[in-house]
């Protein structure tokens, strides 16, 4: 095989390839919305695919606040502020959101974009939960039970919101404290947790709940703290322990016997829904500290299909505008730069889905600024062949010194270009990181295309041919 020939057919060889990383995306994207979303509750998304980002899938974006005043004053605030990204990364990913966005802003800020989610209420409730989950034993002393009939004379008064009030808090005894049951019940627990959620090894939902089936959140302790849970049953045989989520009491089960094995459930009248949810909470974890909602933002999955559409017929009009141009003005070599740059569109949105990037509108417009600079350096380069020509040089020689000539202007257009997006993407936030990004990944595949691939097309066709004159 010839040189040109290898060259010829490791461009094929990548651009199949390129096709079959693309093809999951097309396959995917083509299913119906309905279909789409069952398989994506069953987690059956294609590996390698590109992801729309939630200015075109829709969804909820939410910007939290972690509350540093509920923090252990010897906490780090920056330390707290990263396990929380954490743990609501842990509980996004279990509950199957798709390529979602979670990062830091500022100095206690949490930005969570969730594509796809439109049910905020759902969003909020999973992502904010603190999830403190612990078990406590009942006050059955004759004292805190005479405490207990005094402060449920009150009512209502008995608390203000989830706080205590004034006139509870005096009736509670020492080493004590009032918690709210889920079905407004009152209870008066100990004042130490004797194990909390901390120690769980895992959850998960099963179905038992009595005799009508309801879902209930079947936990399991680590290893070393089921021996701590199976004392603690044992020593207190024939009394209640109460389950408490985050200061509400679920359930206060009286002990049978001991249990050993660290294993129990916790019932509440879930629906499946709210179990699947509290068990995500309990696996993933508690917070360090409740967030709280500062703002949130819904995009309905119609304003991404219109922010898609919008998109594609400005890209393909400019695009389709460009390559008018370049056929007018450079004839047959402007359709060598114009399949030069189908191929670096194939390559840029193959490298995204390997990659599984989200696809957003600042995205979309990197690609664009990518093409643009693939168009001006074919521009360079014919520019310099054309001059060559004029010097009345071979045909030959005049491709070969107008790529070598142009070929130090192109680098150093690119370069300086990089290198803004370089600075955009260390310092910028979510959108301009995803352009900047894109922007990157696309400068760098158009100094292929179009020095690479043109510069092949005219080596095959000027050793095969000839050639006196070139249609520039």
């Amino acid at each position: 095989m010839t040189k040109n020939q290898i060259k010829w057919s490791v461009l094929l060889l990548v651009c199949v390839g390129a096709l079959g990383l693309l093809y999951p995306t097309i396959n995917w994207y083509s299913l119906e919305p309905a279909e789409r979303a069952r398989l994506e509750s069953f987690r059956s998304r294609p590996k390698f695919i590109l992801n729309l980002g939630l200015d075109l899938r829709g969804g909820t974006h939410m910007l939290m606040e972690l509350d540093v005043s509920k923090l252990d004053p010897k906490a780090d605030v920056n330390d707290a502020l990263a396990r929380a990204i954490e743990i609501i990364r842990n509980r996004v990913d279990q509950f199957g959101v798709a390529e979602p966005l979670i990062v830091r802003q500022g100095l206690r800020w949490i930005v969570v974009q969730l594509p796809g989610i439109t049910n905020t209420a759902q969003a909020k409730e999973l992502v904010g939960k603190t999830a403190l989950l612990e078990f406590r034993m009942v006050d059955e002393s004759e004292s805190g039970q005479k405490a207990l009939g005094k402060i449920a004379e009150l009512g209502v008064a008995a608390f203000n919101g989830s706080h205590v009030s004034t006139a509870a808090a005096r009736l509670v005894p020492e080493n004590a404290r009032l918690y709210q049951g889920k079905e407004s019940a009152l209870y008066l627990l100990k004042g130490e947790a004797a194990l909390t959620g901390a120690a769980l090894d895992t959850a998960r939902v099963e179905t038992g709940g009595g005799d009508y089936g309801m879902p209930v959140v079947a936990f399991k302790f680590k290893p070393e703290a089921a021996a701590a849970f199976a004392n603690l049953t044992g020593a207190n045989v024939g009394k209640h322990m109460a389950i408490v989520l985050d200061d509400v009491v679920y359930s206060a089960p009286v002990i049978k016997s001991r249990i050993s094995g660290g294993s129990g459930i916790i019932e509440g009248q879930f629906t499946a829904d709210d179990a699947r949810n509290l068990a995500i909470v309990l696996r993933a974890g508690a917070l360090p500290a409740p967030v709280n909602l500062i703002e949130e933002r819904t995009v309905g999955p119609s304003l991404g299909e219109d922010s898609i559409r919008a998109g594609l017929t400005a890209s393909l009009v400019g695009l389709a505008l460009v390559m008018l141009f370049m056929l007018a003005y450079y004839r047959v070599s402007g359709l060598v730069a114009c399949g030069a740059l189908s191929i670096n569109i194939l390559f840029l949105l193959a490298c995204m889905a390997y990659f599984k990037a989200t696809l957003t509108l600042p995205g979309i417009a990197g690609m664009i600024l990518a093409m643009a600079m693939a168009v001006d350096a074919n521009v360079l380069i014919f520019e310099r062949i054309r001059e060559e020509l004029r010097l009345a040089k071979p045909v030959r020689l005049a491709v070969d010194h107008g790529y070598d000539r142009a070929f130090s202007a192109i680098f150093d257009g690119n370069l300086t270009t990089i290198l803004s997006a370089v600075f955009l993407f260390q310092f910028g936030t979510g959108p301009i990181k995803g352009f900047a990004v894109t922007l990157i990944v696309g400068l760098c595949i158009s100094m292929i295309t179009a020095i690479y691939v043109t510069r092949l097309v005219f080596e095959s066709y000027l050793s095969a041919n000839p050639v006196e004159e070139l249609s520039i």
